[in-house]
């Protein structure tokens, strides 16, 4: 890795990566003016402490109910049935993600039917702490492993030392793609947990669609109720990727135009 500028060196982990891997983008003036750049991080600190100690302060018997009925709205939901190929995040119990257990374990082991075609899945194997994560397949729950940050995540190899498909290789597109996250807005804002993981994972994907002349896949992040805030209330800078939809214990909430005319 090059080393880093003296600017680097005192501003924050965060700054010092959106400088480090700049996303190009025509409002040049807003990356520019590292103040205002700063002043943006400080604020999506000061709300992922927030929230951060609301999920730590919530009760489990409403943890479990909150789980059991985003799931089930997703299980129902006719974007989630028609989807043929999706990405989707494993719940991290430690870091009080909303569970996706019940959504995968469907999935995986749901039998396919003459009419329904079996569903294929990729979930997030982190390769470094530079914000790269891939999207491995999988085929069973039982292909994930504990990591060395206590998340299950798909080995590069299967059970027989095969490689496993990275879902940017993939001969298909994705049409779904599942989200966590610490908080959102009813604009689509999403604030992550300081990783930039996925909008990292994100930006390549839009990158291979636009090559590939690929129709882009609909974006539905997973929150309880208390994740959601007011609009505004989470800084923005032009890395930062929006959601199409949002599910939370009050149902299916679409955002984005796309989302809004196939179901709003």
């Amino acid at each position: 890795m090059a080393l880093m500028s003296n600017s680097c060196k005192i501003a924050s982990p965060s700054l010092c990566s959106a400088m480090l891997h700049p996303t190009p983008n025509p409002r040049r003036s807003f990356m520019d003016d590292p103040r205002q750049l700063e002043a943006i991080f400080q604020k999506k600190q000061s709300l992922r402490s927030k929230i951060r100690k609301e999920l730590k302060n919530m009760s489990p018997i409403q943890r479990a109910h909150e789980d059991n009925a985003i799931q089930n709205i997703v299980l129902e939901a006719p974007w989630f049935k028609s989807s043929q190929s999706l990405c989707a995040y494993v719940s991290s119990a430690a870091l009080r993600e909303v569970g996706t257990s019940k959504i995968l374990a469907e999935v995986l082991c749901n039998e396919s039917s003459e009419q329904e075609k079996q569903k294929t899945v990729y979930v997030p194997r982190v390769e470094d702490r530079f914000s790269n994560m891939k999207m491995l397949k999988i085929s069973s729950l039982n292909d994930l492993v504990l990591s060395s940050m206590d998340i299950l995540e798909p080995p590069p190899v299967d059970s027989d030392g095969k490689e496993r498909e990275d879902v940017m290789q993939a001969c298909e597109p994705v049409d779904l793609v599942v989200l966590p996250g610490l908080a959102f807005d009813r604009s689509g804002q999403r604030l992550g947990r300081n990783g930039g993981y996925y909008d990292m994972f994100l930006r390549k994907y839009e990158d291979l669609i636009k090559e590939k002349h690929w129709k882009q896949p609909l974006l539905v992040a997973l929150a309880y109720s208390i994740q959601i805030v007011d609009e505004g209330a989470i800084g923005v800078t032009p890395n930062d990727v929006p959601v199409d939809a949002l599910v939370s214990p009050a149902g299916f909430s679409p955002i984005s135009p796309v989302a809004l005319k196939l179901y709003g």
